[in-house]
């Protein structure tokens, strides 16, 4: 994914985009002077700012404030849909970038209003913006937000973890691997991100299970593929984390995605 600290760029487009994007494909680190809301109707997008990740498939919605440096990343063939929104618009939403649960109403009238393809100015669009920002408004905030370091040391780890989220490694080799001792990254995990090097890699993967289910992979499948030594200790973090088993939050997920495409 692009750095979200490499040098970014002012971006001053403020109408509404959809666009493919093809599995792995980078949007570089950027910023706008209004708000966007950012929506995978198919597939996955992963937004990654200064002080963290977030994950929305096509269940989840971003939200991303004026002024903030963003970078993103699909997963899957993506189907994107971008709508700006004015300064005076966002007032009720985070001043924080979020991901919110998306209602089958947000969905439609998100659609549609996406459908409007131009500004935001006639009266049907009008409408739907108030729909749209009325169901934020209720909308359950995904708590998962993965953090990420400032510290040199410690992104060199974290990188190698987002490069790999399966990896067995120990703390201890990959501090070897970095150049950096076992009890620094462990200090620099506390005191940074406030958590410890294993909560970090379990939310990671967690992040990453969340695309993986979205796309259809098995809970099993999902379990093997990101790291776990067996399907129930993944459905149990997962179930602690998310609030639902991953078995339903894949239906849920899968629902979501074939309301969109049909």
């Amino acid at each position: 994914m692009s750095d979200p600290s490499d040098e970014p760029s002012f971006c001053t487009d403020d109408a509404p985009l959809s666009a493919p994007l093809a599995h792995g494909a980078r949007v570089a680190a950027h910023f706008h002077d209004h708000g966007q809301l950012r929506y995978a109707a198919r597939g996955a997008l992963v937004t990654a700012t200064r002080v963290g990740t977030w994950v929305a498939p096509a269940s989840r919605i971003m939200w991303v404030p004026p002024f903030a440096v963003h970078s993103g990343k699909a997963y899957g063939d993506t189907d994107l849909r971008v709508l700006s929104l004015p300064v005076t618009l966002t007032g009720q939403l985070p001043a924080e970038p979020s991901v919110f649960v998306v209602s089958a109403l947000l969905r439609e009238a998100y659609l549609a209003l996406m459908s409007e393809g131009g500004p935001l100015e006639s009266p049907r669009a009008r409408l739907l913006v108030e729909v749209v920002l009325a169901e934020l408004a209720r909308a359950e905030q995904e708590a998962l937000r993965l953090p990420e370091p400032g510290d040199r040391r410690l992104k060199a780890v974290t990188d190698l973890l987002h490069q790999d989220p399966a990896s067995p490694a120990t703390l201890a080799e990959l501090g070897h691997r970095t150049g950096t001792s076992e009890r620094t990254l462990s200090r620099l995990f506390g005191s940074e991100l406030s958590m410890s090097f294993h909560q970090w890699r379990t939310l990671l993967r967690i992040q990453r299970a969340l695309i993986e289910l979205g796309d259809g992979t098995s809970v099993t499948g999902t379990a093997i593929r990101l790291g776990w030594s067996n399907p129930s200790s993944f459905i149990d973090a997962f179930t602690e984390l998310v609030g639902q088993t991953p078995g339903a939050y894949r239906s849920s997920a899968r629902s979501s995605g074939e309301r969109v495409a049909g």
